[in-house]
């Protein structure tokens, strides 16, 4: 348990740290770009954190799972098999990138080089994503904290530096922007592969147990591979969500420049607040899954119900207060990014989407240690089909519009939230409501 604490304070301070140079990038490419070049920056984030889960492979959790439920002698193994997996894997993704771009001129009207940029991030996340998994699963979160904040001073620098520097058109100037992430990106690259090649030189100083490739990719694949689904669904519901706000504004009467500027304002002004916070949620889920996974394989229950109420205790005593603040300063908040009422209108609007995210990311990271991830997986789909259902016919409304479409979105949220959350519960074996022991501890 004190591992998980200071693990946990080790990280959100980073992370803290890491989301305030974060929103001085928002901050900057706001000012930079505008409402209208920030809708079409957001457009292609999407489709850029979807590249960057196909080519992780989820292995940061996979990995850091088998890391922390296995002794010392196993961890070389996995290491190298998970090493020739993601080499083969990057040469087969880079070459079906490679005729998807040339067959389909994706982002072509936003700058021709976009999608080619995009491309660089394949190897870089890939390889840096096993050295990640390793160090989590040790539990070493100082090289996790450490890349954390190269990653986004790298991106700060590059952007300021250029942005200051030199005037571009918009096209141009959402390219460099799309550079900035690349350069972070990079620079963690290099930092993690140097701490993890000094880390195998110990391991092959130590006893090695080998393990059957068959063993080792059952391992890596029970949860890759519906860790990955769950991430592409969600990156691909992220990367359509625009496209349907958009669609379903026009539908209610807006012009196309009018929906994009309106999408602008709750995904670079409102989402970029929101989500502030929610820094500590990701520390949480961080370390919660080495944590969850090595209770959850020796049925330790009590452990397990001890972290139920630490996360719970926790996300209350940062996420209520918060949640107070930005609705009485929203008008301040916003105003820092753009001078618009609506601005701080939708903010408020969206606080419960914000405040149940707190909550049901840590969740998350408690259904991949419990080996729920298709409970999830499932969970992730049923919301989202009830959320875009509930966006388009309320916004489509000319009567609610954008009120409905942020109405759409906090229904999502409650219910995926408490799908977490009554799940955990049940197979813990306690009550959802007293969180006391009930039925008993289903360790499989």
């Amino acid at each position: 348990m004190s591992n998980f604490l200071k693990g946990t304070i080790l990280l959100a301070a980073t992370a803290f740290i890491s989301e305030c140079i974060e929103f001085l990038i928002n901050l900057t490419i706001t000012k930079e770009l505008g409402e209208y070049g920030v809708g079409q920056y957001m457009t292609i984030i999407p489709l850029i954190g979807l590249v960057m889960i196909i080519a992780s492979m989820e292995l940061p959790i996979s990995i850091s799972k088998f890391i922390a439920e296995k002794e010392e002698q196993y961890h070389l193994t996995m290491l190298k098999y998970a090493m020739k997996l993601a080499i083969i894997f990057i040469s087969i993704l880079l070459t079906i990138s490679i005729l998807i771009f040339m067959i389909f001129p994706i982002f072509s009207e936003i700058h021709p080089l976009v999608r080619w940029v995009i491309l660089l991030l394949v190897p870089i996340v890939s390889i840096s994503s096993i050295a990640r998994g390793y160090f989590v699963g040790i539990q070493k979160m100082g090289q996790v904290a450490v890349s954390n904040l190269l990653k986004r001073s790298t991106q700060l620098f590059i952007l300021v530096f250029i942005y200051q520097m030199f005037d571009f058109q918009l096209e141009v100037a959402i390219l460099i922007a799309l550079f900035s992430l690349i350069g972070g990106e990079l620079l963690v690259f290099i930092y993690l592969i140097s701490a993890y090649v000094l880390q195998l030189r110990f391991l092959k100083n130590r006893p090695v147990v080998n393990i059957p490739k068959s063993q080792l990719a059952k391992s890596l694949m029970d949860v890759s591979v519906p860790t990955t689904a769950m991430r592409i669904f969600h990156s691909l519901t992220h990367a359509i969500q625009p496209f349907l706000i958009k669609y379903t504004l026009v539908a209610a009467g807006l012009s196309m420049g009018e929906a994009t500027e309106n999408f602008g304002l709750i995904s670079g002004v409102a989402m970029t607040i929101g989500f502030f916070p929610a820094f500590i949620a990701h520390s949480l889920m961080t370390v919660l899954i080495p944590n969850v996974s090595q209770a959850f394989a020796s049925h330790n229950h009590e452990q397990l119900l001890q972290l139920l109420k630490r996360v719970i205790l926790l996300t209350s005593l940062y996420g209520i207060p918060v949640t107070i603040g930005f609705y009485y300063f929203a008008d301040e908040l916003t105003g820092i990014f753009v001078n618009s009422a609506t601005a701080s209108y939708f903010f408020q609007l969206m606080l419960p989407y914000f405040f149940l995210h707190y909550y049901t990311i840590p969740f998350q990271a408690f259904l991949i240690g419990m080996n729920l991830v298709k409970d999830a997986f499932l969970h992730n789909i049923w919301t989202t089909i009830i959320s875009f259902l509930m966006i388009y016919f309320l916004g489509s409304n000319e009567h609610f519009v954008m009120d409905g479409i942020i109405v759409g979105m906090n229904m999502g949220a409650v219910l995926l939230m408490l799908l977490h959350y009554f799940t955990i519960c049940k197979k813990i074996g306690i009550s959802p409501l007293s969180l006391r022991k009930g039925e008993m501890f289903i360790p499989h």
